[in-house]
């Protein structure tokens, strides 16, 4: 994980304004959030994992799954997520009568290295979120 500074940090929106600014920018609600807290997430790129610039975000007022509500941002960061390239041995298997369903294989590493070129790419991605968001 990289953490990259941005103006952004502390800074209090409504939720439903900063997705309505960074979605037409390629960002996405990321899919591990909870009520309290969550992150936009921009997928950098899918080498050897997956590379993305992640922009935290916690609930100030209300929960994120309520109108209205207003979260605070938190410090942007990459993370680079490596994952096997074979069948994980250790992983959960699920059977019925009727199916049987192996899950995805564990992480190799959930917090990888990121190639610099992710990073430049991630603090010019910060800064222009910065614009769209300040400015608006």
């Amino acid at each position: 994980m990289i953490p990259i500074s941005s103006k952004l940090e502390g800074q209090v929106f409504q939720l439903y304004k900063l997705e309505q600014l960074l979605k037409p920018l390629g960002y996405v609600i990321g899919g591990g959030w909870e009520y309290e807290r969550g992150s936009f997430d921009y997928k950098l790129a899918d080498n050897n994992g997956y590379q993305f610039l992640r922009i935290p975000f916690e609930a100030v007022n209300g929960e994120l799954d309520a109108r209205g509500v207003v979260v605070r941002i938190g410090t942007p960061y990459l993370l680079s997520h490596v994952y096997e390239e074979e069948l994980d041995d250790r992983v959960n298997t699920f059977t019925s009568a009727l199916t049987s369903l192996d899950q995805f294989s564990e992480p190799k590493n959930p917090d990888g290295p990121v190639d610099q070129k992710y990073v430049d790419t991630g603090e010019a991605l910060v800064r222009e979120a910065e614009e769209r968001i300040l400015t608006s």
